[in-house]
């Protein structure tokens, strides 16, 4: 059985662990996360692995990130799971903070993203959603200090706007994006899979489907903004609802593209009864 990985929960406990692997000359690399892991966290983990001697994933359900009516409170918590499977991955370090610990009594700095983070995307939908990001990811990168952090390309937009943070800061850190992990049916992994119902988990196959059939059609010369509106309709014919956008966008700087390119992305948010799933790829 695979030792239990370090688990620090106070500053003063991370920044031991860490000293001494920078002590020692190790190259670090950091895997943010909310915990729930699934294959697809475990992925960035492997990734991790093969970019830098030592890693450290962090599990912190990030309140910043939530509205009032999104779901915090219900955001699943298996953190044994979670030490369990990082342990069989190799991970020498979790960093498993309080919301205390990371937003202590009059904390009042705020991180305003622009840029990528003000596309019409995810930011026209949650608002406060990226400034969220922004101020635990600022926090994770100056905490732990690595010389690479992983995130998954799942959520695109998230991966440029931390990109972008890292290169306006100034952090020595490189940012890199891992391939989505999909099911065997193209449903990309998430945490939030498991709320779908087991006849919900049947139709959110047809997100990854209908953009791939989107993707065909941009590259053989479709009208874009057509064939964009021809899949949200079979979107909502297979249960999607409300779909929030679907769009094809430059892959650095998230702006709208209306004919095909290289270097094109597609990006889609829509509802599958309770449940907002999200994807994108590559044209």
């Amino acid at each position: 059985m695979a030792p239990r990985p370090r688990v620090a929960r106070t500053l003063p406990a991370l920044h031991r662990a860490l000293a001494r692997w920078r002590d020692a000359g190790e190259s670090i690399a950091l895997v943010p996360t909310m915990g729930a892991l699934h294959e697809g966290h475990l992925s960035l983990v492997r990734l991790a692995r093969r970019r830098a001697r030592r890693v450290v994933v962090s599990v912190f359900v990030n309140p910043a990130q939530f509205a009032p009516n999104e779901d915090f409170a219900s955001y699943p918590r298996t953190f044994d799971a979670d030490s369990k499977a990082l342990a069989a991955a190799g991970v020498g370090l979790i960093w498993a903070p309080a919301v205390e610990t990371m937003y202590a009594p009059g904390f009042a700095t705020r991180i305003v993203p622009e840029g990528p983070a003000k596309v019409g995307l995810e930011d026209a939908f949650r608002p406060h959603f990226f400034g969220g990001v922004a101020i635990v990811v600022g926090k994770l990168l100056i905490q732990c200090l690595p010389n690479i952090a992983v995130f998954g390309q799942k959520d695109f937009q998230q991966l440029m706007v931390v990109t972008r943070l890292a290169a306006d800061l100034d952090l020595p850190v490189k940012i890199i994006g891992a391939p989505i992990v999909r099911e065997a049916d193209g449903l990309a992994m998430s945490s939030r899979n498991a709320l779908l119902t087991p006849a919900g988990r049947v139709k959110a196959r047809a997100l990854y489907r209908e953009l791939g059939t989107l993707a065909r059609a941009i590259a053989d010369g479709g009208a874009v903004d057509g064939s964009i509106l021809g899949a949200i309709e079979n979107l909502v014919q297979n249960g999607f609802s409300p779909v929030d956008y679907v769009a094809y966008v430059d892959a650095e700087t998230l702006e709208p593209f209306h004919e095909y390119r290289e270097g094109g992305r597609l990006i889609a948010a829509a509802f599958l009864g309770p449940v907002r799933l999200i994807d994108n790829l590559a044209v």
